[in-house]
């Protein structure tokens, strides 16, 4: 839970955070288009582009270019900030690259950002031992509260509730299974395999796992969207037998923007288009961001979903990131086995 690695696209989260807090809305609309930032030049997985497309669809495909734009129209000083916020406790370089996940975190710290999340946006301080007695019942130790209060406000916790979820649904995470539950969370995959992540949640527990070398070798191509969602559904479903169900805290929204996904993208937050390899300029301020009352909670449970589709992660081939991600591969067929290189 301590070392230190890389998240790729499990990071993503906290960029869609930032740019719903300048304003944006799940329904906004952004061109997965490709692009070019001082002579770095990310491209999605596939190589292959879907034009305009929604946040909710960008982030639950990981598409890498809109992850890019993203961080770029917030700034990626606001994108550390934000992860900062929630739990990370890692130095993050703010570069463009840090969209993709680039700079190196650990697995606890992941899952304590993601709590946020969960719980309907409290911060929290992970911890093992909350109180120490001895066999006459005697205190010795309690824990104090350590929680650092609202780290999230609850519209926006909301809406990267549903845009997650649909990462579960149709997205990079379908293969996740978890009858009854609603449940939520992000893929991640970096350089050459290295490092195969699936931070996934529910309103009861929040998971995460990584898989990979202790030397950071490459592993016999897993991704995120693989064996750790596979292996997060086998633990969350043990772990949930006998709890009362219970929705992720989720709402709607007013949106501003075009909810057709085919309409055009609109500009950019203060963007310059030199950055965005474009030759224009965005001139649009931020929008003001949806008023808390437009929110209604909603509380809602799904059923069971099949397994099928992809795994696809999103992210870029080896020399296309500094520091950065890796993709897709086919499906391993065992758990474990033949995962390291050394079967």
């Amino acid at each position: 839970v301590a070392a230190k690695r890389q998240p790729g696209s499990s990071f993503k989260p906290f960029v869609y955070l930032a740019a719903l807090e300048k304003g944006l809305t799940p329904d906004t609309v952004r061109d997965d288009a490709p692009i070019s930032v001082k002579g770095w030049s990310p491209e999605n997985y596939s190589r292959e582009y879907f034009g305009p497309v929604t946040l909710t669809k960008a982030l639950a495909l990981s598409l890498n270019t809109v992850a890019v734009r993203l961080g770029l129209e917030v700034g990626p000083k606001t994108v550390v900030a934000t992860a900062h916020r929630l739990g990370i406790t890692s130095d993050l370089d703010p570069v463009p690259s840090i969209a993709l996940g680039s700079s190196v975190v650990t697995p606890l710290e992941m899952v304590s950002a993601y709590a946020a999340f969960a719980n309907g946006g409290l911060g929290v301080q992970p911890h093992v031992i909350a109180r120490v007695r001895t066999a006459n019942g005697k205190q010795l130790y309690a824990r104090r509260n350590a929680n650092f209060g609202r780290v999230i406000e609850p519209q926006y916790v909301a809406m990267m509730n549903q845009m997650m979820e649909e990462t579960l649904l149709t997205g990079t995470a379908r293969k996740a299974e978890l009858p009854g539950w609603q449940a939520a969370g992000k893929t991640g995959t970096s350089q050459d395999w290295r490092d195969a992540w699936f931070l996934g949640y529910t309103s009861y527990l929040v998971a995460g796992v990584w898989l990979g070398n202790d030397d950071s070798s490459p592993t016999k191509k897993v991704s995120g969207g693989n064996l750790p969602v596979e292996i997060w559904s086998r633990f969350m479903k043990a772990a949930h037998e006998g709890v009362p169900v219970a929705g992720l805290p989720v709402g709607t929204w007013r949106s501003t923007e075009a909810q057709n996904p085919d309409a055009q993208p609109t500009p950019p937050l203060n963007l310059p288009g030199s950055q965005m390899g474009t030759g224009g300029r965005g001139g649009r301020a931020p929008q003001p961001a949806p008023a808390p009352e437009s929110f209604v909670p909603q509380a809602r449970v799904v059923g069971p979903r099949g397994a099928s589709g992809g795994g696809a992660d999103g992210l870029l081939p080896p020399a296309e990131i500094p520091n950065g991600g890796r993709g897709s591969a086919p499906r391993d067929k065992g758990l474990l086995d033949k995962l390291f290189g050394t079967l």
